[in-house]
């Protein structure tokens, strides 16, 4: 077992790409989308042998904690750090470093998405371990890339050079980080072969996060401090709510990675690695071992005729398509999706429409 590590997994998230199936009731990491398990649940799962339970933290709402909690008996209200609203992954990284500075002033910190896939857990624990290497050695940041498979323009991009001097086998420099960028941009970016997709998992020291922090996001950072001061008080949760609700959004990439001066390291995320971020990713997941002879995905109660390459997932009743080829069809009790394949990232833009036409009831 690895001491003094800490593993900080984010899960407040509402998963607006997977609507319908994911609602604010029921997001996307507590869903069952392979096997028994929910996305979370095969996230802190996959920390066993690596990080202690006491030792994990869940950064999440108190609406959504009552959804987890009891997917995840073994851990207990002391591995739930509680935001009081969402406000992006600067922030919710920067809340949880303050309560393991509290513990452990010298931690190193692992930053996890709770909605990712991974099928070579043996792999991502010799990586994980790799990352932290590195950051007891050298006192970087760290983050793991995912060597691209296709032009992602769902996904954001890490610049790495291939002088890695004398680095470990995996490790890379980091030159730059990109955002989600168009096709043709993408499809340069993989042809350049010095770009891998960004995780956003990263490995650091509490330390380090939070100093980066301090230079690059003082006003953040100075809000982080106050509720810093009141950690463990009967004041707590009042400060907190005082001094949270005063921070700026702002995702760390941006925020610190972007910017940042201090050396950081890329571990080559070769692992079987999906951020499950779409329902087109959930196609592509299961093509290769769950569909018919014409490139169909069928999950729940479907028929097709004439179709090829689609997604079809129905929940409680028969749905039938004829004479469609690259199609999603979500089908559940209170709304249906139906939308091309290569649209799925456009999925976030049905939710916000609903939402602004006060359709709460469907979100």
């Amino acid at each position: 077992m690895v001491s003094k590590v800490y593993a900080v997994i984010m899960a407040g998230g509402s998963g607006t790409r997977f609507w319908p199936k994911s609602r604010q009731k029921n997001p996307k990491q507590v869903l069952n989308l392979f096997g028994e398990n929910s996305l979370i649940q095969d996230t802190v799962f996959r920390l066993d042998g690596l990080v202690p339970a006491e030792n994990i933290f869940i950064v999440t709402n108190a609406e959504q904690k009552e959804m987890i909690a009891p997917q995840l008996p073994n851990l207990n209200d002391g591995n739930y750090i509680l935001e009081p609203a969402p406000l992006n992954t600067a922030p919710c990284i920067g809340l949880a470093a303050i309560h393991i500075k509290a513990i452990d002033p010298d931690g190193v910190i692992m930053v996890l998405p709770s909605d990712h896939r991974i099928s070579n857990l043996e792999l991502f624990h010799q990586r994980a371990l790799q990352a932290v290497d590195l950051v007891k050695k050298h006192d970087c940041l760290v983050t793991m890339g995912i060597p691209p498979t296709r032009p992602e323009t769902g996904y954001g991009y890490i610049q790495f050079s291939n002088e890695r001097e004398d680095l470990p086998d995996g490790v890379s420099p980091v030159i730059t980080f990109a955002e989600k960028p168009n096709l043709p941009t993408a499809q340069r970016f993989v042809n350049s072969g010095d770009f891998y997709w960004n995780s956003g998992m990263f490995i650091w020291s509490v330390g380090r996060i939070l100093a980066e922090m301090e230079e690059h996001l003082p006003e953040q950072y100075l809000q982080l401090s106050r509720i810093a001061e009141s950690h463990g008080n009967d004041d707590y949760q009042t400060t907190l709510e005082n001094h949270y609700n005063r921070i700026r959004p702002i995702s760390i990439d941006y925020g610190v990675m972007e910017v940042s001066k201090t050396p950081i390291m890329m571990i080559t995320g070769d692992f079987g690695w999906s951020d499950v971020g779409s329902w087109d990713e959930m196609y592509r997941i299961q093509v290769t071992e769950n569909s018919d002879s014409s490139g169909n995905v069928l999950i729940g109660d479907a028929v097709t005729h004439d179709a090829e390459n689609c997604y079809v997932d129905s929940e409680g009743k028969l749905t039938a398509i004829i004479g469609l080829e690259g199609v999603l069809v979500i089908n559940t009790p209170t709304a249906t999706l139906i939308c091309s394949r290569d649209k799925a990232q456009d999925v976030k833009a049905i939710v916000d429409k609903l939402r602004k036409a006060g359709k709460t009831e469907q979100l």
